[in-house]
């Protein structure tokens, strides 16, 4: 699929997303959640989180999403001694012009994943804290801008804690969503050994779009309609997180405009240009559970943020809309 017309409409947009989605899914078997929030957090100008064990393709996932939409592809590999310049570049001396100057890190890219995030240094981990908010890096009080469109894709195993440092809130609240992979079924995990049978790679997925679709794509999603009624309900759950029984701390109105920006994504996905309550629903989990810190008392009873998010969303009435 070649680049579209200057103006696009929310069908163009669901088709294109739907034979990206496709593409990446005739290497990457499995339910295909981890896929479609990839591509929404891509749209949506925002940053995703995967949680998952080794072993279930998170490298190979970003890696067809590069391919499909023919987009640069960095990798790092985050380890207890990864430096900040590791990440972001460092000054460099030249000795044939006797001149300092900037080489560029791997974050200079389209997609970068940055693999095992937790396993770094919390200092390391603040190197991708402007970046990802800002589009820029900052080297001796120069501003190095990062041509969009720009995506990080953090991975990190949610079971083995020995040697990691988890994120903090601050770093949690950078990423528009955060989703689980889990492990795949029985005609998924089939379909994975007859694929590596077969020599399948991230190369071999059909390319269906370029970089100029992919930032058409991204501003038309922001022109999506959002209704006062959508936007107070979003304002309404976003809200309850901070009153929630067993939360310490709330979710923060970043978590409210990252809400609302992956639900213009996802109404454009299915051929609307208008957001409904059922998009906020679909997505309030993946974009609020990780922004929320639940109490001890309820970690001990086995509380998990999800849980709180799905009442909360149970309990906060929805505009009168029907799909």
């Amino acid at each position: 699929m070649s680049s579209m017309e200057t103006r696009i409409s929310a069908e163009m947009f669901a088709e294109n997303f739907s034979a990206a989605a496709d593409s990446v899914a005739s290497v990457i078997k499995g339910d295909g959640t981890a896929v479609r929030r990839g591509l929404i957090c891509l749209f949506a100008g925002g940053h995703l989180l995967v949680e998952g064990p080794p072993g279930l393709g998170k490298t190979t996932l970003v890696r067809c999403l590069s391919a499909v939409l023919g987009l640069q592809f960095r990798r790092v590999q985050f380890t207890p001694d990864l430096l900040p310049s590791d990440i972001t570049g460092t000054e460099v001396f030249h000795p044939d012009t006797r001149k300092v100057a900037f080489s560029k890190g791997p974050v200079f890219t389209h997609l970068l994943l940055a693999d095992e995030i937790n396993r770094a240094s919390p200092k390391t981990q603040s190197a991708l804290l402007e970046v990802m908010a800002e589009r820029q890096v900052t080297v001796s009080g120069v501003s190095w801008p990062i041509d969009p469109p720009f995506l990080v894709l953090a991975t990190q195993n949610p079971v083995e804690m020995r040697g990691t440092y988890p994120l903090p809130e601050a770093q949690l609240d950078r990423f528009l969503l955060r989703v689980k992979i889990e492990y795949p079924d029985l005609p998924a995990e089939i379909a994975v050994l007859s694929n590596h049978r077969a020599g399948l790679v991230p190369q071999d997925c059909r390319v269906v779009l370029n970089r100029t679709d992919v930032l058409r794509m991204t501003s038309y999603a922001r022109s999506v309609h959002v209704d006062h009624e959508v936007t107070e309900y979003i304002a309404r759950i976003v809200r309850a997180t901070r009153s929630a029984e067993g939360v310490v701390l709330g979710a923060s109105p970043r978590a409210g405009t990252a809400l609302q920006s992956a639900a213009q994504v996802l109404a454009a996905v299915q051929g609307r240009a208008f957001v409904t309550p059922a998009d906020v629903k679909e997505l309030a989990v993946d974009a609020l559970a990780h922004r929320v810190i639940l109490a001890p008392s309820a970690r001990f009873d086995q509380t998990k943020a999800e849980d709180v998010i799905s009442r909360i969303v149970g309990s906060v009435p929805a505009p009168g809309w029907r799909r």
